[in-house]
């Protein structure tokens, strides 16, 4: 429904855009002034416009995964693209309306091809500035001296696997293999345990109306106020009572705990789904388990994957609460064991990064397509 509303905002803005790059082309240079160059470029344009209705469109197949594919793609470009195009039109607003300048200086084919190559700058920059932490970590990674930890060193002067070699052959030293099993383990069973959970308290806060229900979620709006370290102190105590200390399930057990308090962006989205479908399932005599495993479920997939992937990503990520925790080294997760490397072996840190990000990209290619399904899956009646 919301996709609806949104269709001809989308249309203008295309629109916009592509009118803006084809004057930016034309001034330029007077190539891009042939009707045949402006036809391709029109075509290849409205092409990536419509990857979005193509994908859903037709049916399923390695076409269709590969227009989805180029749709999100696109999605992030044209952020891009809308960006940059409307903070340079916003300073040429504010340069004719406010400050009263000649207009006839701010449409000449010079301040065009100016005003453009600034766009283009920005854009390489901006994407430079989000690039450059992955590209320093992957060269240091492989860097035979281990020293990139100044800019100075940004280019290793050799490079070698001796790093990686060094990460699962010297187990007395860094024990990567077990580091990497145990955050594996964490990762995966609080995944499954916190979907479950959030879907489950998500579902029935916004499907069911009893007694303290605003108040319940009021209170974990306020809850999640407080940041996590205010509690770091009370979790120890309690970890240490049920002899859970050094102990992973005592991990797994908070991670899936705290993963609940985030429920109401599930309820969110459960609250959008016409309550129509659920009252014609319940005439046709389906009961509430029925309902939300044909109905729900279906429905609910992209949300489902979001909510199993943040949960699978936090383990690899968080610090705080395995340092508490674990204290021997054999249980040690992936994020304890890189941080307390000393600097010298920084090169063996981002090493050890780089393998932290295959199960996740692995978790998230194997999801993806779920991501952008679910609309009126479960609603259509066979």
């Amino acid at each position: 429904m919301i996709a609806i509303y949104l269709a001809p905002l989308y249309l203008l803005l295309n629109v916009y855009l592509l009118f803006r790059i084809l004057k930016w082309l034309e001034t330029y240079h007077v190539y891009f002034k042939k009707k045949w160059i402006k036809a391709v470029l029109v075509m290849i344009y409205v092409f990536l416009a419509f990857s979005i209705l193509i994908a859903f469109l037709i049916p399923q197949g390695r076409i269709r995964r590969a227009m989805k594919l180029i749709s999100n793609y696109w999605l992030g470009v044209l952020m891009y693209l809308a960006l940059t195009i409307l903070i340079a039109d916003l300073i040429r607003l504010i340069l004719i309306y406010f400050v009263k300048a000649d207009q006839k200086k701010f449409r000449t084919p010079k301040v065009f091809r100016i005003v453009g190559s600034i766009c283009m700058i920005l854009i390489l920059l901006i994407s430079f500035l989000f690039a450059f932490p992955c590209i320093w970590l992957i060269l240091s990674a492989f860097n035979a001296e281990g020293d990139l930890l100044t800019l100075e060193g940004f280019f290793p002067t050799k490079y070698s696997f001796d790093t990686f070699e060094k990460l699962f052959t010297e187990v007395k030293k860094y024990d990567y293999v077990r580091w990497f099993t145990n955050t594996l383990f964490v990762a995966a069973v609080s995944c499954i345990i916190s979907t479950i959970l959030v879907i489950a308290i998500s579902y029935t806060m916004s499907r069911y109306r009893f007694k303290s229900r605003k108040q319940m979620m009021k209170a974990t709006l306020i809850l999640n106020i407080f940041p996590n370290f205010m509690n770091m102190t009370a979790l120890f105590v309690l970890m240490t009572q049920f002899q859970l200390i050094n102990n992973l399930w005592g991990l797994i057990l908070l991670y899936s705990s705290g993963a609940t308090m985030g429920f109401l962006v599930q309820k969110g989205f459960f609250d959008t789904i016409p309550g129509t479908i659920y009252d014609a399932a319940t005439l046709d005599g389906a009961n509430d388990l029925r309902v939300f495993i044909s109905i729900t479920i279906p429905l609910a997939k992209p949300m489902i994957v979001y909510t199993a992937l943040t949960a699978f990503v936090w383990p690899w990520a968080d610090f705080m609460l395995p340092s508490m925790l674990l204290i021997d080294k054999s249980s040690w997760t992936v994020a304890v064991g890189l941080n307390k490397l000393n600097e010298s072996e920084f090169s063996i840190f981002a090493a050890g990064a780089i393998f932290v990000a295959v199960p996740i990209v692995a978790l998230y290619i194997a999801l993806s397509k779920y991501l952008i399904q679910g609309g009126a899956a479960g609603a259509v009646k066979e």
